[in-house]
């Protein structure tokens, strides 16, 4: 049926393959850590004007947006552009920003998580436009911050720059499947109080590191009542930080305070997940309290938001499931498979806190986020630019029946 159009699209997609190939490696050589997205922000407008987008501009946050079409529904592509940071430059073999090229493999900070959507997001709306493909869609290009807090950044796009899309297709890496959900979270600090003395003689001080020790240790055999959730998996929790105030080394603290990741499955909530760890933190005079999120971004805009993210899943009959499917179907000539993202996305406010219909496909693999060898098939790039192209097209005529 589509025959035609999947012909034009990957005649132009192989047009501008080396342009998709040394795009992403444009922006993956462009620093952009924990939120700092000003260059790259700017290398990707510039791109996208080059391309002949009908509008570009930066949201009140500073995020990157370009818009194809003028129609009634919006669908949206989302895109993080910031990365970690390095952390141990020693533990790399390689530029982590110019990278490398092996067996058809780029490797590099942010390759696969999560700049390896860019390219084929950007080339594939510019290629829809050129072949007249936009029927009656507003189409979004959003090149975002995300790890600093997940979600805040298309809550900020709907609230404060009010454009709220009606579908959104999150670019992170899912090995070319349709990702349809995935745990949320929420972000706890517990605090204890102590009494500081000389640490030549202890007894006459209390020791706040000590009554965290005892909370820690009841926070690591925690799980037990965590709930199982048959697609989702089961919820979790782990102490990620931990520091403590002391007038000197040579004196005991009298604070200590340790942050927690709490991942939510289905049927647990916020209120659930603070009580379980009050529980084992009052004993011993902790103090539990969920995290707000207040920092600004790289243009001093702030929105603020609690550190709690929903967890999410469309089903697998969803119309926006099934387009996905689809559109890989048609466009390759075999299944991709349905799954679930281990970590926490943007998804959690689309899906989890607004409702809007979301679904994860990108080239990469999840297990290289955050590692030294962060990476991406080349190959899979430049065949995602064929499915952002061509998706809109299937979704359309699925919406029309």
């Amino acid at each position: 049926m589509h025959e035609e159009t999947i012909k034009k699209i990957k005649a132009e997609v192989e047009r501008h393959r080396e342009d998709i190939i040394q795009f992403l490696r444009d922006i993956v050589a462009i620093p952009s850590p924990n939120g700092d997205i000003k260059a790259v922000a700017e290398r990707i407008g510039q791109e996208m004007k080059k391309l002949g987008f009908d509008d570009v501009f930066l949201d009140s946050m500073g995020n990157i947006v370009g818009r194809i079409g003028n129609g009634p529904r919006v669908l949206l592509y989302d895109s993080h552009i910031d990365t970690v940071d390095i952390a141990d430059s020693g533990q790399w073999q390689w530029d982590p920003y110019k990278g490398k090229i092996e067996n058809d493999i780029f490797y590099g900070l942010g390759a696969g998580d999560e700049k390896n959507s860019t390219p084929g997001m950007v080339y594939g709306l510019k290629i829809m436009k050129d072949l007249g493909l936009t029927r009656d869609f507003t189409l979004y290009y959003f090149g975002n911050i995300e790890e600093i807090c997940d979600g805040v950044a298309p809550n900020s796009l709907v609230v404060t720059d009010e454009i709220k899309p009606d579908f959104v297709v999150i670019g992170e890496p899912t090995k070319m499947n349709i990702y349809r959900g995935h745990r949320g979270r929420v972000e706890l600090k517990v605090t204890t109080k102590g009494r500081t003395c000389h640490a030549s003689a202890p007894e006459r001080g209390v020791n706040a590191v000590y009554k965290m020790a005892e909370i820690i240790k009841g926070i690591s055999q925690m799980g037990d009542e965590f709930i199982d959730d048959p697609f989702l998996g089961k919820g979790s929790i782990a102490v990620t930080d931990i520091h403590c105030k002391t007038p000197s080394i040579n004196a005991l603290p009298d604070e200590c305070f340790i942050y927690i990741d709490r991942r939510l499955t289905f049927g647990e909530t916020q209120e659930m997940a603070v009580e379980q760890v009050r529980k084992v933190a009052a004993p011993h005079g902790g103090m539990v309290e969920v995290l707000e999120f207040d920092e600004p971004s790289y243009t001093g805009f702030v929105f603020k938001v609690d550190k709690y993210f929903p967890a999410w899943a469309l089903p697998e009959d969803h119309l926006l499931v099934q387009a996905g499917l689809k559109t890989y179907e048609q466009l390759f000539g075999r299944p991709t498979g349905v799954g679930k993202l281990v970590f926490s996305t943007n998804g959690t406010y689309w899906m989890g806190k607004a409702g809007i219909p979301a679904i994860g496909f990108g080239p990469g693999d999840e297990v290289y986020a955050h590692t030294v060898l962060d990476q991406v098939p080349i190959e899979d790039v430049v065949r995602s630019t064929e499915f952002y192209a061509f998706f809109p097209t299937v979704l359309w005529e699925m919406l029309a029946r």
